[in-house]
């Protein structure tokens, strides 16, 4: 079993545009980093859309959806929100009543909840007990697939830098966003990422890594 991430950045490294908000969650201009994975056939069938393109790109992302077992997100990408959950506007989420994980979905927040269940296979598990909890409950739900670090950047930052990652996945937008949110911004300098495989396309060059010890 592998614990990965899987996300979209701009060519000046940031995940999210300025100043997110509901209207915004990705920021101001943060949607164009998605450019290259909202046209893909493989991408909008699970998103209850129709037509789509296929290509290298679109088998890269089908071949990553399939390995997940299990995901691992923040409270920020899973509403928005933060505080009590009977505060947030958005509490039920983005996905509506079939979210497009069908598997279980492990939310890092500082406020208990029960556990919500949705169509398609998907429940999302509200996570109090920290990072190290959250991926010991995934990998236990995961079965013989893998873990997903869905994001944002906070928690991708956390499980890096706890080397709890195994490989990561950039697909690179040609976009500049001037500012924002930042993957890499408080890492420091010691994560070493060895590069295995490089796919290019019009919309986004996907790059592959092994994180090394």
């Amino acid at each position: 079993m592998a614990v990965f991430l899987d996300i979209s950045m701009s060519l000046d490294g940031y995940v999210a545009g300025p100043n997110q908000t509901l209207e915004q969650p990705l920021g101001e201009g943060g949607e164009q980093l998605h450019d290259w994975v909202v046209r893909l056939e493989a991408w909008r069938k699970p998103h209850g859309r129709e037509g789509g393109e296929t290509g290298p790109d679109g088998d890269l992302y089908a071949a990553t959806v399939a390995r997940i077992g299990a995901v691992i997100m923040g409270r920020r990408m899973f509403s928005g929100g933060q505080g009590p959950w009977a505060a947030d506007p958005n509490a039920d989420a983005w996905w509506g009543d079939n979210p497009p994980f069908h598997v279980p979905v492990f939310v890092l927040t500082h406020h208990e909840r029960e556990p919500v269940e949705k169509e398609g296979g998907t429940t999302f598990h509200f996570v109090t007990e920290g990072a190290e909890s959250a991926l010991e409950q995934a990998r236990a739900a995961a079965g013989d697939k893998d873990v997903s670090i869905a994001g944002g950047a906070d928690v991708a930052q956390q499980y890096l830098r706890a080397g709890a990652i195994d490989d990561v996945t950039l697909h690179l937008a040609p976009v500049l966003l001037g500012g924002g949110v930042s993957l890499f911004g408080d890492l420091g300098t010691d994560l070493r990422l060895m590069l295995t495989n490089v796919l290019e396309a019009p919309l986004a060059t996907h790059l592959q890594y092994q994180v090394e010890g």
